[in-house]
């Protein structure tokens, strides 16, 4: 059988890019079972109320749920576990002084196959005022607005 090559997405938090200022992101290996595995290539997990947090100098991601296996017996995993992340010392010790420092948090934004592997990319994030939100809500829809005048006025045009 040959290697799997390119990127598949498996999950991605939404909600995290607005209830959170993304400050940088990192890519993470996960120690996973043979089922949650096989759970993920069949395209069944959810980030929504995952977090990550550093504990003993070891990341850890937790309540992201991995659905148990279809077929799988008594080996099946608990669907909402903790998964220990795999980082560099480097990259956990400037994760942990970030989050030690305040008003930070580790969010889970995309679960995913990198040539094979599982991955999950976690962003350190500031989390935004209520009305941050409507900030980027009301940018977000002016910027439609331009977008289509900019365009009918094109067609009108032409």
């Amino acid at each position: 059988m040959p290697r799997e090559r390119g990127q598949k997405v498996v999950a991605t938090n939404r909600k995290a890019r607005h209830d959170y200022t993304i400050e940088d992101t990192y890519e993470a290996g996960m120690v996973l079972s043979g089922t949650e595995v096989k759970s993920l290539r069949a395209g069944r997990a959810s980030l929504v109320d995952g977090y990550a947090y550093i504990d003993g100098g070891e990341a850890w991601l937790d309540a992201v749920h991995i659905p148990e296996y279809n077929q799988g017996t008594w080996t099946n995993h608990p669907p909402r576990r903790k998964r220990k992340l795999l980082l560099h010392k480097e990259q956990i010790l400037k994760l942990s002084s970030k989050v030690k420092e305040g008003g930070y948090t580790l969010v889970p934004l995309q679960l995913y196959f990198s040539d094979g592997r599982a991955k999950v990319e976690i962003a350190l994030a500031k989390g935004k005022r209520e009305y941050d939100k409507r900030q980027t809500l009301r940018e977000r829809q002016d910027r439609r607005e331009a977008d289509r005048a900019m365009a009918a006025r094109r067609y009108l045009g032409e």
